[in-house]
C-alpha cells in the first residue's frame, strides 16, 4: 500500500465514519473502482478505527469523563445500547462478509440497496424530527431502541450514525442528547472493530507498513474532526436531505459503474 491509498483510505473513514454515509459501504466502493486492496491490510483497518476514535475523544472529552461518575446512568446506558450490535456481530458479520465477497455484481446491488435505504431512513428522520412535539429524556428504552438501530447497521452501505440517530428520533430524544449519545456509542462499536480486525491481524500474521499507518492514521483523525463538527451543525438543523440525495446518487454509481464499465 502507496502514502496516497493511505490517505485516501483515511479520508474516507474519517470523513463516511460520522457523517451519516457508511464507512464500510464507501470503502467497499473504493476498492472495486480504485482497486485498493482494503481486505489485504487489517493491520491497517485497526489503526484507521483507532485514528477515529481520536476525535470523538476530543470533541467529547468532557462528556466521556462524566460517565465515569456517579449515578453512572448514562454510561450503563450506553452498554445496554451496545448488547444487540455486539450479539449481531458475533452472529451475523461471517455471512455478511460472505455474501458482499461473493461476486462484484453482488456488492454493487447490495451496497445500491442499502444506500437507498439509509437515503430513505434520513428522509425520514429529518421529518420525525421537524414534526416532534414531544420530548423524552434518555432512559433505558431509549438506549434500547437506539441499540437496535445500530445492530441493524452492521450490514455494509447502512449509515452507522444515520441509523442510530434515526433510532433517537423513534425514541423522541432530544436533538442535542441525541446526537451526543450516538457518538459515545461508537466508542465501544469502534473499539471492539478494532479488537476483532486486530486479532485477525495478528492471527493471520499481517505486515506492519508504519509510513502508510501515519498517514492513514492522522487523515483518518482530523477528517473525523471535521465530519463530527459538520454532522453536529446538521444535527441541530435537522438538515439531512443533502445526505440523502447523496447517497441516492453513489447508490446509482455504484450499479452503473459495474454494468457499463465493469469495474
Amino acid at each position: 500500500m502507496n502514502i496516497w491509498q493511505a490517505i485516501l483510505l483515511g479520508a474516507v473513514q474519517g470523513f463516511a465514519e460520522f457523517l451519516p454515509i457508511s464507512s464500510s459501504g464507501h470503502l467497499l466502493l473504493i476498492q472495486r473502482w480504485l482497486k485498493v486492496n482494503v481486505d489485504g491490510g487489517l493491520f491497517f483497518d485497526v489503526m484507521l478505527h483507532m485514528g477515529t476514535l481520536i476525535p470523538v475523544c476530543l470533541v467529547f472529552f468532557k462528556e466521556i469523563k462524566g460517565l465515569f461518575k456517579k449515578p453512572y446512568d448514562k454510561l450503563l446506558y450506553i452498554i445496554i445500547a451496545t448488547v444487540p450490535a455486539g450479539i449481531t456481530g458475533c452472529l451475523l458479520h461471517d455471512k455478511i462478509e460472505g455474501v458482499v465477497n461473493g461476486g462484484a455484481l453482488t456488492s454493487a446491488v447490495l451496497l445500491a440497496i442499502t444506500f437507498v435505504l439509509t437515503a430513505l431512513e434520513l428522509f425520514f428522520s429529518e421529518r420525525l424530527v421537524k414534526k416532534q412535539t414531544e420530548v423524552l429524556p434518555l432512559s433505558i428504552k431509549s438506549s434500547i431502541v437506539m441499540g437496535v438501530f445500530q445492530a441493524v447497521a452492521i450490514v455494509p452501505g447502512l449509515s452507522r450514525s444515520g441509523t442510530v440517530l434515526t433510532g433517537g428520533a423513534v425514541a423522541k430524544l432530544d436533538r442535542n442528547e441525541n446526537a451526543e449519545f450516538t457518538f459515545l456509542m461508537s466508542i465501544p462499536i469502534i473499539l471492539g472493530a478494532a479488537l476483532v480486525s486486530g486479532f485477525k491481524a495478528i492471527k493471520g500474521g499481517a505486515e506492519i507498513e508504519v509510513i502508510p499507518i501515519v498517514f492513514g492514521v492522522t487523515t483518518a483523525a482530523v477528517t473525523g474532526y471535521i465530519a463530527i463538527k459538520a454532522m453536529l451543525s446538521a444535527i441541530k438543523k435537522a438538515k439531512y436531505k443533502w445526505f440523502s440525495l447523496y447517497l441516492l446518487l453513489i447508490a446509482a454509481a455504484s450499479v452503473l459503474s459495474k454494468i457499463i464499465f465493469n469495474v
